[in-house]
């Protein structure tokens, strides 16, 4: 049996991070009904690559039911609150505010719902300095200094994917876990808020600490660790990539001579520590290059395993698609196109595979049925 089994979630929610966590709780057996606008969630029409509909929307909408309301008027206020009023979690990532003005803030829904846990996710809070900032993922990744450690030693770069709305989907997953858990003991909901910024802030802290008590915040070094050395992609005689990892002293001397094959490098004091390493990298990485540039992808990499050094391959998108390590899962589309995705993390190694979820909705697909059965 899945452990959200009877849970029902109702999520005011559209992008990536309140889909993100409902897409989370469904997979563990909750019952998602997703709210939206007569027009639909904005990440339907983000791009056409799943066959004809949003990649965003296929990835986290699997299974959820889709209702689009006006709460403004009375008629589908109604109808929210009867809802809601049944919910267990009840989730929104509307900008500041909205919800309270019409009706449905957090401090009035949990006066009237005890048992109910509600979560509010924002871009930086709700204080009056930051609550009217607009709070997209690329604008968070640059407002905490995400990136302005990523990227080259010459350009700063965003992050790949929308690591920030990600991150606020992750957190807020584990929130409503710890809340439930909570009401299985106390008999009382929670309210909870999460933003985007706290959260792009707490993966900063090491970068921070080192600006404020250290010697100052690490550089752009783009395919280098900034505080571990040798931790970093090399290129061999081929042109291919090979990231390695050096992670403490037994590992650099067997490095050294097994890898690199020399008599010295593991007793020259420039290289002594990983300290004195990162403060000679340049000389390192030359050291490291000039062997490395000599062989195969495949010679070096043979080096590498025999020595039992880390490392791994610089791969494109496309190789990931091909990777051992990726397991996928067939999802159906709101255009009834199946793709295959990579399945989600969670594993349940001792509960049998269930049926998966159903398919992404479309805009107000369970409309009428969840009218009627809330009437």
């Amino acid at each position: 049996m899945k452990p959200l089994k009877d849970i029902l979630v109702v999520s005011i929610e559209q992008a990536l991070a309140a889909p993100l966590c409902t897409a989370r709780l469904a997979e563990a057996g909750a019952r998602v009904i997703k709210i939206e606008r007569a027009e639909g969630d904005f990440a339907r029409g983000y791009d056409d690559a799943a066959n004809g509909t949003s990649s965003y929307f296929a990835w986290t909408n699997q299974g959820k039911e889709s209702l689009a309301l006006d709460f403004r008027t009375a008629e589908d206020a109604a109808l929210l609150e009867r809802i809601i009023a049944q919910a267990d979690v009840f989730i929104q990532n509307l900008a500041p505010g909205a919800m309270a003005r019409a009706g449905f803030g957090a401090t009035e829904l949990r006066k009237k719902y005890p048992h109910l846990v509600t979560v509010d996710i924002t871009g930086y809070g709700e204080s009056d300095a930051v609550k009217r900032l607009k709070a997209y993922d690329f604008l968070i990744q640059a407002e905490s200094g995400l990136t302005g450690i990523s990227g080259g030693v010459d350009e700063m770069g965003r992050i790949g994917v929308s690591i920030c709305d990600i991150g606020a989907g992750m957190t807020c997953h584990a929130a409503v876990l710890e809340a439930l858990m909570r009401r299985e003991m106390t008999g009382e909901g929670a309210a909870l808020a999460v933003s985007l910024f706290d959260v792009a802030a707490d993966w900063m802290s090491v970068p921070l600490i080192h600006s404020e008590y250290g010697k100052g915040a690490p550089k752009r070094v783009g395919l280098r660790h900034p505080s571990m050395a040798p931790y970093g992609a090399f290129e061999t005689s081929d042109g291919g990539l090979t990231l390695i990892a050096i992670q403490n002293e037994r590992e650099w001397q067997r490095f050294c001579q097994e890898v690199l094959r020399s008599n010295t490098a593991g007793s020259d004091t420039r290289f002594a520590s990983n300290n004195d390493r990162v403060a000679n990298r340049d000389a390192l990485e030359d050291l490291i290059s000039g062997v490395s540039r000599e062989l195969t992808l495949q010679e070096f990499r043979a080096r590498l395993a025999t020595a039992n050094i880390a490392y791994g391959a610089v791969n494109s998108v496309a190789e990931l698609g091909d990777h051992p390590a990726l397991r996928r899962r067939d999802v159906t589309t709101e255009g009834n196109e199946t793709i295959a995705i990579p399945a989600p993390p969670i594993r349940w190694l001792d509960i049998e595979e269930t049926s998966p979820l159903g398919a992404a909705p479309a805009i107000d697909q369970h409309g009428a049925a969840l009218r009627a059965e809330f009437s």
